[in-house]
């Protein structure tokens, strides 16, 4: 009985080495394709590869935990947020800079046009000195020149 276990337990320690050196062929046939096989074919001349299995040594070493790959993914999701929200913040930056742009034409189009320009103060109207108009002017020749030119200008902001 215990020569029929000692048996046994050798086969089965010797059985993944026999099956892990198995033979791989490559041949060329009469029409130049290329074929691979575990026998060597008949009446051809066939080269006999070595090839290797399981996980190179350096795959080997550089598998993560669980842990380390969870950390990992958090750190990944988290920088893409960061960037999701910086674009949206950038996107939503051009797009006010366009609509004081386009206020600050519109604005300065009223100046332009010798139109008498009155404000609300105090909930009456009033109008404006030439002085007070002139002043308003530059102002909005200010917003425009920011807001209008090209977009590099107002990322520094």
């Amino acid at each position: 009985m215990n020569k029929k276990i000692l048996t046994l337990a050798t086969l089965l320690a010797i059985a993944p080495g026999i099956s892990m050196s198995a033979s791989v062929y490559k041949w060329t046939d009469e029409n130049g394709v290329t074929h691979f096989g575990d026998r060597q074919p008949t009446g051809k001349s066939a080269e006999r590869l070595n090839v290797r299995a399981g996980v190179p040594a350096s795959a080997a070493s550089k598998k993560a935990s669980p842990q380390e790959r969870l950390t990992e993914m958090e750190k990944e999701k988290e920088k893409e947020s960061l960037t999701a929200r910086e674009r949206a913040e950038m996107e939503a930056r051009e797009k006010q800079r366009v609509a004081n742009c386009e206020t600050a034409r519109t604005n300065l189009k009223v100046i332009d046009s010798n139109a008498r320009v009155h404000v609300e103060e105090d909930g009456e109207r009033r109008y404006l000195s030439p002085e007070e108009i002139a002043e308003q002017r530059q102002k909005f020749q200010q917003v425009a020149n920011e807001n209008c030119g090209p977009a590099q200008a107002t990322a520094a902001n």
